[in-house]
């Protein structure tokens, strides 16, 4: 939905008009990506519709969009590290544990789709910054860079990348939070 509500803020509505800006789950979940999930433990959501093409300031708009998930991600992780610093959340254990696995799969979800490798979010932040035939020549591996993917996580070769950047979004988050003196 951070997309969609990014692009709108940026003159495009095709994720509004799509029904796509919303917090309600079915109208974010892709069938075959919820049963992988549950099947091989990787799974995806449908794409939000952005027509590029029709965002204000087009490269920053292009970035930002493009930026939006992750940065949703982070938000939330945040939140639940945030929220885990009250005494009185470990009064609810439900809470107590429900919490930390947010926070790190929303960590890993943005560590993962900040890396540069088409479909993927990171992809469309470095395309951002690109020369136009840089881009079209990144753009040219999307069709491909599903299997790439499925292919590095499962030989185990994105592993230190993913760690890295769950590294990264760590240390930002609590430099943020202690920035706002919030732990």
């Amino acid at each position: 939905m951070a997309h969609g509500w990014v692009a709108h803020l940026f003159g495009d509505d095709t994720a509004k008009l799509s029904g796509r800006l919303t917090l309600a789950p079915g109208s974010h979940l892709s069938l075959v990506g919820t049963l992988a999930l549950f099947w091989v433990g990787f799974g995806w959501a449908k794409p939000v519709p952005v027509d590029y093409d029709r965002l204000s300031r087009n490269r920053f708009g292009f970035f930002s969009v493009s930026l939006a998930g992750c940065a949703a991600n982070v938000f939330i992780a945040m939140v639940a590290i945030f929220l885990l610093e009250f005494e009185n959340i470990h009064a609810v254990p439900l809470l107590a544990k429900i919490l930390p696995i947010l926070a790190l799969i929303n960590i890993t979800l943005g560590a993962l789709n900040l890396i540069p490798l088409p479909p993927l979010d990171g992809s469309k932040v470095l395309m951002s910054f690109l020369p136009k035939t840089a881009r079209l020549s990144l753009a040219r591996i999307e069709p491909y860079g599903f299997f790439i993917l499925i292919l590095l996580i499962f030989t185990g070769l994105l592993n230190p990348v993913i760690v890295f950047m769950q590294n990264l979004l760590f240390t930002l988050i609590a430099l943020a939070l202690k920035a706002l003196h919030l732990t």
